[in-house]
């Protein structure tokens, strides 16, 4: 079996398999949020020097929102956490609009660096895609670390994404669709990590062996670090983000 078939069954097998991570024991005590539903507390934007003067993340009506519509010119703007996690349990609702043709994502257990071409931001990422057409990769994991650059779950690569993998089962809302809102779950315990969209399994993977490498290492990611809210360079990008609320895995 030459190495695309491989990839292909073990990310069928992924998709099928029950989320794994959510059979361990929920931690005690009340989910605690990340977004106080008024402002920006908690949280920081980063950028290259250029887009300091850009403002692309704001909260309104309760919510998160990034708005880059009109305004592509640009380089990544994370809105990163202050506060940083290692073995979690993650759940917040994203809007999503058909006529947004940009990219966001999650990114978790990341680190900043100010003195990287700029700044850059090292570290697993969440794929949120709204595009119509390949929403359904919504949830795989792709990985932002400089010696990386590639998706890591499934594992390809480069960030080019076959639609032959594309999953059987997939639900992806835009505003005015139902309640216009998508639930998004993430759960890291070690090197194992899970991720649900809309009460369906995505994601359950093992990342050893990457996110416990020597480049993670070296940045001091893959195992702990912040979360950041993605606008993808170039992008133009409309969404928003709201109810972001934690569980610390012990």
């Amino acid at each position: 079996m030459n190495t695309y078939a491989r990839t292909l069954v073990t990310c069928a097998v992924w998709l099928a398999a029950p989320m794994l991570l959510s059979a361990a024991a929920e931690p005690a005590g009340p989910w605690l949020p990340l977004f106080n539903g008024r402002d920006l507390s908690g949280w920081t934007v980063k950028c290259q020097p250029a887009d300091k003067e850009k403002t692309f993340w704001t909260v309104a009506d309760g919510a998160i929102q990034c708005d880059s519509i009109g305004r592509k010119e640009h380089n990544y703007v994370w809105l990163v956490s202050e506060r940083e996690f290692g073995d979690f349990g993650l759940r917040l609702k994203f809007q999503a609009f058909r006529e947004s043709p940009g990219n966001s994502g999650l990114q978790f257990r990341s680190r900043y660096d100010e003195n990287w071409k700029g700044g850059w931001l090292d570290g697993p990422q969440v794929d949120i895609h709204p595009p119509e057409a390949m929403s359904w990769r919504t949830g795989f994991i792709y990985d932002e670390t400089r010696e990386e650059r590639r998706w890591i779950s499934p594992s390809l690569k480069n960030s080019r994404m076959d639609p032959a993998l594309k999953p059987t089962r997939h639900v992806f809302k835009y505003a005015g669709d139902g309640d216009g809102w998508n639930t998004l779950t993430l759960r890291c315990h070690g090197t194992r990590v899970a991720t649900a969209l809309n009460g369906i399994t995505v994601t359950d993977w093992d990342g050893r062996g990457v996110l416990d490498s020597a480049a993670h290492a070296a940045h001091r990611v893959g195992l702990k670090g912040h979360f950041a809210l993605q606008l993808h360079s170039g992008d133009q990008l409309r969404i928003r983000f709201k109810d972001i609320e934690l569980k610390e895995l012990r």
